[in-house]
């Protein structure tokens, strides 16, 4: 691994190889621009060195971008269709960048006490954009990659909640800048726990009573941080209400239904469905179609109605990403939802090919071939 000093890298050059920020932490990946933003974040935030497998160039160049457009993909390792190898590519370094900029930010926040909103929000159209017109590539790189260790599930949780939070928003249809407020809170929503002791919201045994009664103030704490940096009050509310619930059996308020925010409501599922379907300090994951149904049932009536449908209609019931058993005996993994029926989404089939060389997909029916039941990893082989 080579070392360079960040003053000396040109901004708006490439690297042939990620670059990392210490031995895990990735900041760009070939395809994206050695930005002067993040060269000034990283004077913010003292880093003078960078660290790179590869070497530094002025322009990109795509590496065997020819030789991949003609490799036949029928490998069930391989998760990318034909054609959709480019799209699945940038949805992975779409995740890898964000990820790293929520570390930078969260960091920002408990070392420096600094926190900007125009610089989040601006942040978060450029990830609305992406989200609204690639949702279905990035919802299957989510499957495919393990969320964040222990240390930094704060993090992890918060970035994929606001790209369900997104997503639900999208097909409720809220306008840009309603979009870019929710995404805000969404990923601000945590930021209160580390005020807290790690040691109490990464425990993997039963917490006490005081360490429960902790818990339950960081949404209090994250309204107060988002006001101290003169947050717009519809994000801090948003902040503050995300654990609401509309039977008014939430925290910390005992609020009930219309009396929670709609921003609030709609980070309660995406992070509810997001905490059920990633695996947490504290317990296993369930697949994404066990995840549904609970938030389907919607036992006690916690959750809004309309969050839940649009979450349904915009991923399906048998979650974009999820592998699948098929009533044929073939496995496959869901790649795009049925906008007319959640419960049949369209499956890439493993091992067949198109007559032109591309990866098979079909649209699941009740009269047709359809869905048996979620697979594992390990049933898959991957």
């Amino acid at each position: 691994m080579n070392n360079y000093i960040v003053k000396d890298i040109p901004p708006e050059s490439f690297f042939t190889k990620p670059v990392y920020l210490d031995s895990r932490f990735i900041l760009t990946a070939p395809e994206i621009p050695f930005s002067q933003e993040l060269i000034n974040s990283l004077f913010n935030w003292e880093f003078r060195e960078v660290f790179s497998e590869g070497e530094h160039q002025e322009d990109y160049v795509p590496e065997g971008a020819a030789s991949e457009a003609q490799t036949e993909i029928s490998d069930p390792n391989n998760l990318s269709t034909m054609g959709d190898a480019d799209k699945v590519q940038e949805a992975e370094t779409f995740y890898a960048s964000f990820q790293k900029y929520a570390e930078l930010l969260f960091a920002q926040i408990a070392k420096k006490n600094e926190l900007d909103f125009n610089s989040v929000a601006e942040k978060i159209k450029v990830a609305c954009d992406f989200i609204r017109d690639d949702h279905r590539f990035l919802m299957r790189v989510l499957k495919t990659t393990e969320p964040a260790d222990d240390e930094n599930y704060l993090i992890s949780h918060s970035v994929r909640s606001t790209i369900i939070a997104i997503i639900i928003g999208t097909q409720l249809k809220l306008p840009s800048h309603r979009l870019i407020e929710l995404g805000v809170a969404a990923l601000l929503h945590e930021i209160g726990m580390q005020k807290l002791p790690a040691q109490i919201y990464l425990s993997k045994r039963a917490l006490t009573p005081q360490e429960r009664k902790a818990i339950l103030t960081h949404p209090i704490l994250s309204y107060n941080t988002l006001k101290s940096f003169d947050f717009p009050l519809v994000i801090s509310l948003a902040v503050l209400e995300h654990h609401e619930r509309e039977n008014g059996a939430g925290y910390p308020q005992k609020l009930t239904g219309g009396k929670i925010s709609q921003y609030a409501k709609i980070i309660a599922v995406a992070c509810s469905y997001e905490a059920l379907s990633t695996k947490r300090p504290h317990k296993e994951a369930k697949d994404g179609y066990t995840g549904m149904l609970e938030l389907l049932k919607n036992e006690g009536k916690q959750y809004d109605d309309a969050a839940v449908r649009a979450l349904v209609f915009s991923l399906s019931i048998y979650p974009i990403g999820l592998y699948v058993l098929l009533s044929s005996g073939k496995k496959g993994q869901v790649v795009d939802a049925n906008p007319e029926n959640p419960r049949f989404p369209v499956v890439q089939v493993f091992g067949e090919l198109t007559p032109d060389g591309k990866n098979k997909t079909l649209e699941t029916s009740a009269d047709g071939i359809s869905i048996v039941r979620p697979l594992t990893r390990e049933e898959i082989g991957t």
